[in-house]
C-alpha cells in the first residue's frame, strides 16, 4: 500500500468534508474547494479524519491513492490556515508596489508590469523588494508565484531577477574573470 495514501487526514475544527458521488468538498473558515476523485479512489469520513482507499491493487488505483490523499489534504491544510509563497526581487530599480489588489511591477521594461489578483489570490508587499502571495488553493499559489518570477528571472551573472525566498543562485564568473 501506498505511504502517502494510507494515512487518514485528520480534519481541524471548523472544517466540514463533504463525499457525494466522486467529488470532495472541503468548507472551512478559509473558503471552500472541490475536488473530483477518481472511481478507483475511496473517500470515507469517520471518526473526525478522511479515510483514502483504493478499489484494487492496479497500477493506476496505486497510483491515485497517494495522489488524492495529498490532494484533498492540502485543501483541507488550505481551508483552514491558508498557503503563502514568497518573493524576493533583486536589482537595481527593480520593485513591487499594489495598485488597489492589483500587483504592480518595476523591472527594467519600458513599462510596469500588471499582474491582476485572480480569484481566490491577494498580493502583499510588505517591503519594495518582496511579494508574499496568499491562496487556499495550494496549486493556484504555487503557479500565481512562477508566473510573477518568470517575468525576470534570475540572471546567473549578477544575481538581478525575482527569486523565491530562500532560493539560491549560482554565479557565474564572466569573460572578464577568466583573462589572466
Amino acid at each position: 500500500m501506498s505511504r502517502i495514501g494510507r494515512q487518514p487526514i485528520p480534519l481541524p475544527d471548523g472544517v466540514e468534508v463533504t463525499v457525494q458521488d466522486s467529488l470532495v468538498t472541503v468548507k472551512g473558515p478559509k473558503g471552500q474547494l472541490e475536488q473530483p476523485v477518481s472511481t478507483l479512489v475511496t473517500v470515507k469520513l469517520e471518526d473526525g479524519q478522511l479515510i483514502i482507499g483504493r478499489i484494487d491493487d492496479s497500477q493506476a488505483a496505486r497510483a491515485y491513492h497517494g495522489l488524492y490523499r495529498s490532494l484533498i489534504s492540502n485543501m483541507v491544510v488550505g481551508v483552514s490556515a491558508g498557503f503563502t509563497k514568497a518573493l524576493e526581487i533583486v536589482g537595481v530599480g527593480y520593485r513591487a508596489s499594489l495598485k488597489g489588489s492589483d500587483l504592480e511591477l518595476l523591472l527594467g521594461y519600458s513599462h510596469p508590469v500588471l499582474i491582476k489578483a485572480e480569484n481566490g489570490i491577494s498580493f502583499e508587499v510588505p517591503v519594495q523588494t518582496q511579494i508574499i502571495v496568499h491562496g487556499i488553493d495550494k496549486q493556484k499559489v504555487g503557479q500565481v508565484a512562477a508566473d510573477i518570477r518568470k517575468w525576470r528571472k534570475p540572471e546567473p551573472y549578477k544575481g538581478k531577477g525575482i527569486r523565491y525566498s530562500g532560493e539560491r543562485v549560482r554565479r557565474k564568473q564572466g569573460k572578464a574573470a577568466g583573462s589572466q
